[in-house]
């Protein structure tokens, strides 16, 4: 028996301002979206990759989600580092960086981490 892995739900706030930060942070665009009364998910993804990001509005939701402490996350790996990181910073999203490890970590606008590796495949 196989299994692969598809896609990652986050709950959001404010379902535009999500969509444009992955847009502008990770290069991520719209693939496709279901809506109905209730909530509306759009499945946010890049060519790079088959996995999609789900974002999921929960229209009756106006608190923010308590996403506990933190302890989970969503990586990626940057095919140039410097220009990610710089951007990154010029966005402000940049909450932890672990230099000793060479990788950083940015924040969505619903509190998200997003942890940004360098390709060391090179």
């Amino acid at each position: 028996m196989k299994f692969k892995m598809v896609h990652e739900n986050y709950n959001v706030a404010d379902l535009e301002r999500s969509m444009a930060f992955y847009e502008k942070a990770l290069g991520l665009h719209e693939v496709r979206r279901s809506e109905n009364s209730a909530f509306t998910i759009v499945y946010m993804g890049n060519e790079e990759s088959s996995f999609l990001l789900e974002l999921t509005w929960l229209k009756e939701h106006p608190q923010a989600y308590d996403l506990g402490e933190c302890e989970f996350h969503l990586a990626f790996v940057a095919d140039d580092y410097e220009a990610a990181h710089k951007l990154h910073e010029e966005m402000g999203c940049i909450c932890f960086e672990n230099t000793a490890m060479g990788i950083y970590f940015i924040e969505d606008p619903d509190g998200y981490w997003l942890e940004i590796i360098p390709d060391r495949s090179k």
